[in-house]
């Protein structure tokens, strides 16, 4: 059975997630679990998570990216109460940042941060082709270029 499409293809939030993670060489968007999700030869970010628990404690977070963050960076971000552990990717090292938290407009989002959680976890699942070609291109974060 498939599973239901999670997400407005209209979402504003999720079209400034497409469009950063448009500018990394070689990657697809495919629709896995009924969410977008940004790959290479393996996930580098997802759209949209929620929690693991019992259905009256589970969170859904609609308008957020679960990302694999560089390990050095991973207490900070535990520290923020933006971020959440995602349901079964949280297992495996992955965290969820809710882009909406507390009423936080597209406007207000820091995309030099999301950028940043991007390049990140593009780095540590993408092959060392793509990530060189990456840095030969020189690219900068959103509010930068």
């Amino acid at each position: 059975m498939a599973h239901p499409q999670m997400f407005d293809d209209d979402d504003p939030y999720l079209a400034r997630v497409r469009a950063i993670c448009g500018r990394f060489p070689g990657v697809s968007e495919r629709v896995s679990h009924g969410r977008p999700t940004f790959r290479t030869a393996k996930i580098f970010v997802t759209y949209g998570g929620g929690t693991k628990g019992p259905a009256a404690t589970r969170v859904r977070y609609d308008h957020s990216i679960l990302v694999l963050p560089d390990e050095a960076e991973r207490p900070a971000l535990e520290q923020d109460e933006r971020y959440y552990l995602p349901a079964y990717e949280g297992a495996y090292g992955w965290i969820g940042l809710d882009l909406a938290r507390g009423g936080t407009t597209v406007a207000q989002v820091d995309w030099d941060e999301v950028f940043e959680l991007v390049d990140a976890s593009y780095r540590l699942v993408s092959p060392p082709r793509l990530v060189a070609e990456w840095d030969d291109l020189g690219q900068v974060p959103p509010s930068s270029g």
